[in-house]
């Protein structure tokens, strides 16, 4: 995996393990231990039921096909995954007696809508997984009784509207995950009370605009992914409130505007992704603070598959990568689109030549 690519990595931070790398004599002697474990225990797992695991901090249930979803949980339930059913609709009051819960996973569902009183029964709940189910929207209230709610994961379902008020009650959530959806629009005021909010993931939606005040609510943003939009314009005050983002992801929308000052002020940019866009050229000053000597970019950028016009407007431009050259991924996909005699050569040649 390249630097780009561990950098893009937001969700999931776990590392595949290949079962064809372990020794065989461990193989086996994993198999004889769970031999004997299941002999010990007399008959062989019912498939019919879910998996229960219980240790002091509480109970864990996992539920996957062809496992019947029980009517009543453990009360110290901490641990919920209710996945893979393809169910429009939950068990009415499957929350109810799980006053602990602390993880709900109910991805891979197809889930149509929630009740605006479905979490009051787990005021300790902080990991909240939707992924991959049909919500179209939220109901006004879902979160009022989530103060303790620190990750919100909603990928992949096709919600196209939200109201400013559907986050409201979510003041602990850290990470916020609406990736993969049909929104076109946000509204203003959206994150207004998510303080504490470090990561946000916009990706793959219909987003042509932004409003300015959307990141004027989060406190200590860390990473923000818009990659995969229809933006057309990077503004000048989007970006201004947050000013220790560390990732910045704009690849795959449309930009032929970024405005001079939008990266002003973003004193520990550590990546930058601006690639398969529409930009031909930008402003002088927009590199100002960023890479050195001020900022290191230290995990790179990349400003590939754009159609740069490679005249004295991109001077500024030139001067910059001669000095961040060493942090510049594809440099061979960063090439001239104009004017012809130029066309086609990569940028950093021509900057070098100047």
């Amino acid at each position: 995996m390249g630097q780009k690519e561990a950098t893009m990595s937001s969700w999931s931070q776990e590392q595949n393990q290949s079962p064809g790398g372990l020794n065989p004599h461990l193989s086996r002697t994993l198999l004889l231990l769970l031999l004997s474990v299941a002999s010990a225990q007399g008959d062989p797992p019912n498939p019919n039921a879910c998996l229960v695991f219980q240790s002091v901090k509480g109970t864990t249930v996992n539920c996957h096909p062809p496992a019947e979803i029980p009517r009543r949980l453990p009360a110290d339930t901490v641990h919920l995954a209710v996945e893979f059913f393809n169910l429009t609709q939950l068990p009415a009051d499957i929350l109810r007696g799980t006053p602990k819960l602390q993880e709900l996973h109910l991805s891979s569902n197809r889930l149509e809508n929630l009740s605006a009183e479905f979490l009051l029964p787990v005021p300790q709940l902080k990991v909240l997984d939707l992924t991959r189910n049909a919500l179209s929207r939220l109901p006004r209230g879902l979160f009022r009784g989530s103060a303790a709610l620190r990750t919100l994961v909603l990928k992949e379902n096709r919600l196209h509207i939200l109201e400013a008020s559907c986050l409201h009650g979510l003041q602990a959530l850290e990470h916020l995950d609406l990736s993969e959806n049909r929104l076109r629009t946000l509204p203003a005021g959206l994150l207004a009370n998510l303080t504490d909010l470090r990561v946000l993931d916009l990706s793959n939606n219909r987003l042509e605009t932004l409003p300015p005040d959307l990141l004027r609510g989060p406190q200590r943003l860390e990473r923000l992914h818009l990659e995969g939009n229809r933006l057309r314009a990077l503004e000048d005050d989007l970006l201004a409130p947050q000013k220790d983002l560390r990732h910045l992801f704009l690849s795959d929308n449309q930009l032929a505007k970024v405005a001079a000052n939008a990266f002003r002020g973003l004193r520990r940019l550590d990546f930058l992704d601006l690639s398969n866009n529409s930009l031909s050229s930008v402003p002088k000053g927009l590199w100002a603070g960023l890479g050195r000597p001020t900022r290191d970019l230290q995990d790179g950028f990349d400003l590939s598959q754009n159609p740069w016009i490679c005249d004295g407007n991109l001077r500024d431009l030139f001067r910059w990568l001669v000095d961040n050259k060493d942090k510049m991924f594809f440099r061979n996909d960063t090439r001239c689109a104009a004017p012809a005699a130029l066309k086609g050569w990569t940028l950093l040649a021509v900057a070098e030549s100047h």
